[in-house]
């Protein structure tokens, strides 16, 4: 994959131009969306005005991680380490409350998201671990320290509460862990622990919602008693283990050599996964509860927890194939979409430019990551590799995100789409880390 240098690698071009022409155009697109859907508000005109500030400010940070040498930061990874812990802590102490959140620092007319710089500090952290780990990469003291490395930086997310950028950030570093060589056999386990977590919220609340489902279905009532009775959750447990050394023995029955401790291991992911669901299902917020009840029946509730993805349907549906229009968008302009200049753009999106809009934006996203797959590939060494890696992991996750949102295949989740929603420091963010991509093209030994 990293070939030597050679001299025909001198004269070649330092930009991928459609990288760059994807952005381009993205955060134009964004430019013009976010100005119709704020267009008529009281504060449209103070959004407009940041808007113009930050543009220049966003093209400065791709023209630093375009022209900075990537390799310094796996130099320097420890220095970014301790920056993105004192960052996050410092938000913490002398950051401003903002929707319950204390995640933004107030300077002047301008809000500033640490959360959103540290996403990107915490790809090029992983990225330099595992360049060092290379050869140990599967031994799970390797994998524990890892997750000792970045357990106070989600912790430090989770004070604020930010639970929703933890939502992108998970997934991107997975896929970074993928790219670097991890065994698929933890992947198994993360998967098996996140299915199992997921149980008691989702089926607690779906029996809310439908509390006489208890009475025709025996199993959803022992889940549901399960997500608050600690007799009917030892009882699980004793089961799923009971049948853990079943499923091994009827394994070597047809003589399918799997060490016993690989079956018990992840039987007890699965009980360790539920019993955190349990906890984190009665400690739920409301307003997090409200989000899966939209997700689970959004008509069931169509002016209270679903009207958000009810009312952007709505609007996505009045846009048809080629839109009303821009500034021209009657369900957004009237108030009728929520949210709609940072959660609910793509609703605005669709409404103005329709269908054929909607599938442009999709299409240029799927342009920014094809190019940032193939850049990765291009890479002179193993750090530039893993850095394009995690970044195609957030904006694919981005993506599928707000799309699958939309659509009603993802709960909504509160997380904006970089480049076409309003937000300063993510479009800065999002900017810086696609110089970096820049960074690792302009310095590639392969042939383009």
């Amino acid at each position: 994959m990293f070939l030597k240098h050679s001299d025909q690698t001198i004269k070649r071009s330092k930009l991928d131009y459609i990288l760059l022409a994807a952005l381009i155009l993205l955060a134009a697109t964004g430019f013009m969306i976010v100005v119709s859907a704020v267009s008529g508000l009281s504060f449209g005109h103070e959004i407009t005005r940041k808007l113009v500030v930050v543009l220049p400010l966003a093209a400065l940070a791709f023209l630093f991680g375009w022209l900075f040498n990537y390799q310094i930061y796996n130099e320097q990874w420890k220095a970014l380490f301790v920056f993105v812990l004192v960052f996050l802590g410092a938000v913490l102490l002398l950051g401003v409350a903002t929707r319950n959140m204390s995640g933004w620092f107030k300077l002047g007319m301008f809000s500033v998201q640490p959360v959103e710089i540290c996403r990107i500090a915490m790809i090029l952290i992983s990225a330099a671990f595992f360049t060092r780990t290379q050869r140990n990469i599967n031994d799970f003291k390797t994998l524990f320290l890892y997750a000792m490395l970045i357990a106070p930086i989600y912790v430090l997310v989770m004070l604020q509460p930010d639970f929703s950028s933890l939502v992108i950030t998970t997934p991107a570093l997975l896929i970074l862990m993928y790219a670097a060589g991890v065994n698929a056999f933890y992947f198994v386990l993360l998967f098996a622990f996140g299915l199992a977590a997921g149980v008691p919220p989702i089926v607690w609340t779906y029996i809310v919602l439908h509390p006489e489902v208890t009475e025709t279905s025996k199993v959803l009532y022992i889940i549901g008693q399960m997500a608050h009775s600690w007799p009917y959750i030892l009882g699980f447990c004793a089961i799923l283990f009971a049948a853990a050394w079943l499923v091994w023995q009827g394994l070597r029955q047809f003589r399918i050599h799997v060490p016993a401790v690989f079956v018990f291991i992840v039987a007890g992911v699965v009980a360790a996964g539920f019993l955190f669901g349990m906890v984190a299902n009665k400690h739920i917020k409301n307003y997090q509860r409200k989000r899966i009840e939209a997700f689970l029946a959004p008509k069931a509730d169509p002016k209270g927890a679903g009207y958000n993805v009810l009312q952007a349907q709505i609007a996505m549906g009045a846009g048809g194939v080629m839109g009303r229009g821009f500034f021209s968008g009657t369900q957004s302009r009237l108030g009728f979409v929520p949210e709609k200049h940072t959660d609910f753009i793509l609703a605005v999106l669709g409404e103005e430019l329709g269908l054929v809009g909607t599938l442009g934006v999709l299409a240029l996203y799927i342009v920014l990551l094809w190019r940032t797959v193939a850049i990765a590939a291009m890479a002179s060494d193993r750090y530039g590799f893993l850095v394009c890696c995690g970044v195609f992991g957030v904006f694919f996750t981005y993506m599928i995100v707000n799309f699958g949102m939309l659509i009603g295949l993802v709960p909504v989740a509160g997380v904006p789409l970089p480049f076409i929603s309003y937000g300063g420091s993510n479009l800065v963010a999002s900017m810086w880390a696609f110089g970096i991509v820049e960074s690792v093209y302009s310095r590639r030994l392969s042939v383009a």
